[in-house]
């Protein structure tokens, strides 16, 4: 138990109350360490290499003529403290609570849609109107990781400060929602609450792929999408009941319950998994001890090398020049945008089905989302044994694989979408049982699954040395979609239909297919003609 407290906030918290005496650090109880760690480098002959998944400029060479050497504190063979080497058991755990913080917010933006009604009926506005409450909780959470998330890249921050300082605001800013006095004011801090809960639905997966070798965090990675599936499909469950028993407000009350035990947990529990961070304190420490100023780590020289303004590109400009002037990245952001698109706007379809053609009640209308829930999660078997079958063999000595090999499952994928609307669309009338709707739309999530699990591992393997902005442009293009689509849905489905509606989403998923077919024959062509991309694979 003290192994995953020790390196948590609560952790680090008590070791400084304590004044070092409770969780001391690893040299502290064993000095020798001091020895063991530190090698003696020339900054005017030696080269520091910069970590592929770190996006961030090279560090600039010390000038010769100044003769400066410093001491590199690294690694060593097996570190314990090195994330990569955690037992398994830890990295598992460490897994859940990622995931768990996903769910905590994700389902904020769904759980609120169950008090519509209540929100319409209270501020006396429509029902367009009232949906801009998931509107800007969406575009709150597009924006927030494009500064928030590369702060926990930064090694002088890390990881667990972002996460727990922005779910502690998360979590007490809910009561401006719940307490809000007029309408304009519920969506300021819907919007607001959006954007301080967003990093870990960017910066989740770096966090997974800290732990995890390149071969292995696709596992990581799928579960936690798992976990992003879970927040909205039980959203309106959770929500409905209690807006059809309370009012609106007690759906906020949920999401902050939730995450209020999210922020207790992780705050006791969830250990730092930035190997840059953990490598930066390790050097702070090792400093103190032994009075040497020259004792330097490869995370501190990279971050001692940027300038502001190198800072500022990395974090507002580097997102949006590689989502619109890389055609990979344009094109995969814009699939998966129209997927992301497509969820928030059918999903304005349940009510339609389940309460106005089946009868359902509130609370028993949020039980149809659980399809999509079971659709995932009947994904995975078969998905794991795919990447171990097929996959895993094709890594190389150095744990690399051909980028292309990623867009296997897409291709797949792909056609699930189009199935999942046609069926939906087209069964769910009175004459037909309610089961049948609810089969079609596990469908979905079959293929959204798929094509996050491909496009995203791809993207990274793409784009290495820039994964954080590609991921951070990622999430905003997909965000803006999914937060725009839901305003037109009731007009659209008034107008044409259950069915038709669900057939011109289908039509326009059946337009995108080819994007992953075109890409696994042509992407590696691409790529070699572009600045930004990985060649040598």
């Amino acid at each position: 138990m003290a192994g995953l407290v020790h390196d948590s906030v609560f952790g680090r918290l008590v070791h400084l109350a304590s004044r070092g005496k409770i969780f001391p650090p690893a040299e502290q109880r064993d000095p020798s360490m001091l020895q063991r760690y530190a090698k003696p480098v020339s900054t005017s002959t030696s080269e520091t290499s910069v970590g592929a998944a770190r996006d961030v400029p090279e560090p600039k060479a010390t000038d010769p003529e100044k003769g400066s050497d410093y001491q590199l504190v690294d690694w060593t063979e097996n570190d314990p403290e090195n994330p990569r080497n955690w037992s398994t058991a830890k990295k598992v755990f460490a897994t859940f609570q990622i995931c768990f913080l996903t769910t905590a917010v994700y389902i904020g933006s769904a759980i609120y849609t169950a008090g519509l009604q209540g929100v319409m009926l209270q501020f006396g506005v429509s029902n367009v109107a009232a949906l801009l409450g998931l509107t800007l909780f969406v575009v709150g959470y597009a924006l927030g990781p494009m500064i928030l998330a590369p702060l926990s890249e930064m090694p002088f921050i890390g990881r667990n400060p972002v996460y727990i300082g922005t779910l502690l605001a998360f979590v007490v800013l809910q009561l401006g929602v719940i307490y809000a006095k007029n309408f304009g004011m519920l969506l300021a801090f819907r919007f607001i609450t959006g954007f301080i809960g967003s990093p870990v639905l960017a910066t989740g997966g770096a966090s997974i792929a800290d732990m995890f070798a390149p071969k292995k965090q696709v596992y990581g990675i799928a579960v936690w999408g798992i976990a992003a599936v879970l927040g909205p499909a039980m959203g309106p469950l959770v929500g409905g009941f209690a807006a059809e028993s309370k009012d609106w407000t007690w759906t906020i009350w949920e999401l902050m319950w939730l995450s209020g035990v999210a922020l207790v947990f992780l705050t006791i529990f969830l250990p730092e998994t930035s190997s840059s961070h953990i490598l930066y304190r390790r050097t702070i420490r090792y400093r103190k001890l032994t009075g040497n100023p020259n004792l330097k780590c490869e995370p501190e020289l990279e971050a001692e090398g940027m300038t502001g303004r190198e800072i500022a590109q990395m974090v507002l400009i580097r997102p949006f020049t590689l989502s619109f002037t890389e055609p990979i990245v344009f094109l995969l952001n814009l699939y998966i945008a129209l997927i992301y698109a497509l969820l928030y706007l059918w999903f304005e379809s349940f009510p339609i089905v389940f309460i106005g053609i089946y009868g359902f009640s509130l609370g028993a209308q949020g039980l149809a989302f659980l399809g999509i829930l079971i659709g995932a999660l009947l994904t995975m078997p078969p998905f794991f044994w795919y990447v171990h079958k097929y996959m895993e063999p094709l890594f190389n000595e150095n744990g690399e694989i051909k980028p292309e090999m990623r867009l296997r499952p897409a291709m797949v994928g792909a056609f699930f979408i189009p199935v999942c609307l046609f069926w939906f669309g087209w069964s769910a009338r009175a004459s037909v049982h309610w089961i049948m709707p609810i089969i079609g739309s596990s469908f979905f999530s079959i293929g959204a699954f798929l094509l996050f699990m491909a496009v995203l591992t791809y993207l990274g393997d793409a784009y290495p040395k820039y994964v954080a902005s590609v991921y951070a442009g990622n999430d905003l293009v997909r965000s803006s979609f999914g937060a725009a689509f839901p305003l037109f849905a009731n007009a659209m489905y008034a107008r044409l239909g259950v069915g038709w509606s669900n057939s011109l989403l289908g039509f326009l998923s059946i337009v995108f297919i080819p994007i992953p077919f075109v890409l696994y024959y042509y992407g590696e062509n691409i790529r070699r003609r572009s600045k930004m991309a990985r060649h040598d694979l």
